[in-house]
Order: structure tokens, then C-alpha cells, then sequence
């Protein structure tokens, strides 16, 4: 997701600084025309906005506050944006470690996958003051359709959560009414032409079911990463009580 999203960025002019665990990854952005960092810390020191978008919290954790991290590099009055989906708790903790050098920083997780990605239609959701906001709008607008500031730190993160739980239920959903009407004999195109149209309607149902017809099961999301998305939700869930 990270590449394209890039891309979209220096196809509008931006000047770019990458960095990725595996080099080969960014080999796309860096023919492009974009420079390499040997670190998260490297690229902060270079930019005056800083996008990051990885895999799990721990990640999230040691691309920001770890010993060659962004923090350690990042300038004052510069801005951090994370769009990986992670802990609020995090969010907000590296929001107060960022107020504190004199960074601005955002929560700005994503939903629409690989493909939303690639097409430049993501909905992002986000955290954070007002005044950062505004000034990464322009950019958030190449990556996405669908942007809505939340509120404070970790608000991002929070709507992401109402969106994971949600979809969760609904792509389980889609998959049982699949079979069902496997199991009835019905043409699942036909039955599909009915209920996308009612109450049933739904992006799994109008992007998904589609695909699993056609037994294209290419991950536009690991799994993996639902599961941490909904032990996110289960922790936060008990915080709240």
C-alpha cells in the first residue's frame, strides 16, 4: 500500500525520501526518482512531513521511538503522519513524545486495501490538532476520497476500530450467504444481482463476493493483520469497560 501511496505523492511534484526493511520493496519509488534513507530516523531528518505505514504496533513502536527512529530525527515543526492501523494507546503516547520536540503528529489509518491503494480512493480517518490536519490535507487528498478529521490524538485510530469490527462481521457474512446460496442451487451471479441492491448492500459484497466467484483469493489483506486489528479492538473494548 505504502508504494502506491508514495507514488501518488511524487506523481504530483513532492520530493521523496524512502526508507523500508527490505530495499528491494522500494526499488519502483527509487527508479522514480526518489531517495534512499538507511533509516527511519535518516528520512525524518530530511523531511519536512514524514508518512509511515507498516505492520503491527511493535513496528509502528520502533519505526517512532526506537534508537535510529524517526523521533530521533524528526525537525522541529515538522509533521509525522502514521497510517498503520495500531494501538490508540500508541497513537497517543507518540502524539506526547512528538508535542514534546516541537512535532506535530497524526494518527491516519486507512481503509480500502491494496487496491484502494493503488487507485488512490482510500477513506482515511484521522487523528490529531486542527492546524496539522489542514496542512496535510492537500496531501492526504492524492492518497484518498473519503478524509474525515475525528478528533484528537487517537481518534484516527478509535474510527478505524468501529471500521474493523464492522467489515469483520460483514465479510463473514458475505462468505456464509455465498455458500448458502451454493448450497441452494441458485446462480450466484443472479443472486448476487438481487441482494447488493437491498439491505445486504455493501463494499465486501459490490468489491469481494465478486472475486471469490471468479476463485480469485490474491489477498488484498492478510489475515494476520485482521487478527491484530481485532485484539486491537478486544484491548481497547476492556479499557473502556
Amino acid at each position: 500500500m505504502g508504494r502506491w501511496m508514495c507514488q501518488h505523492l511524487m506523481d504530483l511534484g513532492y520530493g521523496m525520501t524512502v526508507y523500508n526493511r527490505t530495499k528491494s520493496k522500494a526499488d519502483p519509488l527509487l527508479e522514480a526518482g526518489a531517495a534512499w534513507a538507511d533509516s527511519s530516523g535518516e528520512v525524518a531528518a530530511t523531511s519536512d512531513i514524514v508518512f509511515t505505514i507498516v505492520g503491527f504496533p511493535p513496528d509502528v513502536r520502533e519505526v517512532y521511538l526506537g534508537d535510529s527512529g524517526i523521533l530521533k530525527g524528526a525537525k522541529p515543526e515538522s509533521i509525522i503522519v502514521d497510517m498503520t492501523t495500531t494501538e490508540p494507546s500508541l497513537a497517543q503516547e507518540i502524539y506526547a513524545a512528538a508535542q514534546a520536540q516541537d512535532v506535530s503528529s497524526i494518527d491516519a489509518p486507512v481503509s480500502g486495501g491494496d487496491v484502494g491503494a493503488r487507485e488512490a480512493r482510500l477513506s482515511i480517518m484521522v487523528g490529531g490538532d486542527e492546524a496539522a490536519v489542514q496542512a496535510v490535507m492537500p496531501l492526504f487528498s492524492a492518497m484518498g476520497k473519503n478524509i474525515v478529521h475525528q478528533g484528537g490524538a487517537g481518534a484516527g485510530q478509535h474510527t478505524k476500530m468501529c471500521n474493523q469490527i464492522t467489515i469483520s462481521g460483514t465479510m463473514i457474512g458475505v462468505c456464509e450467504g455465498l455458500i448458502y446460496g451454493y448450497r441452494a442451487g441458485l446462480d450466484l451471479e443472479t443472486m448476487l444481482s438481487s441482494i447488493s441492491g437491498g439491505a445486504a448492500a455493501c463494499w465486501s459484497l459490490d468489491n469481494l463476493a465478486p472475486r471469490l466467484l471468479q476463485r480469485n483469493f490474491d489477498p488484498g489483506f492478510f489475515v494476520e493483520h485482521f487478527i491484530k486489528d481485532m485484539s486491537i479492538a478486544l484491548d481497547e473494548a476492556r479499557k473502556m469497560n
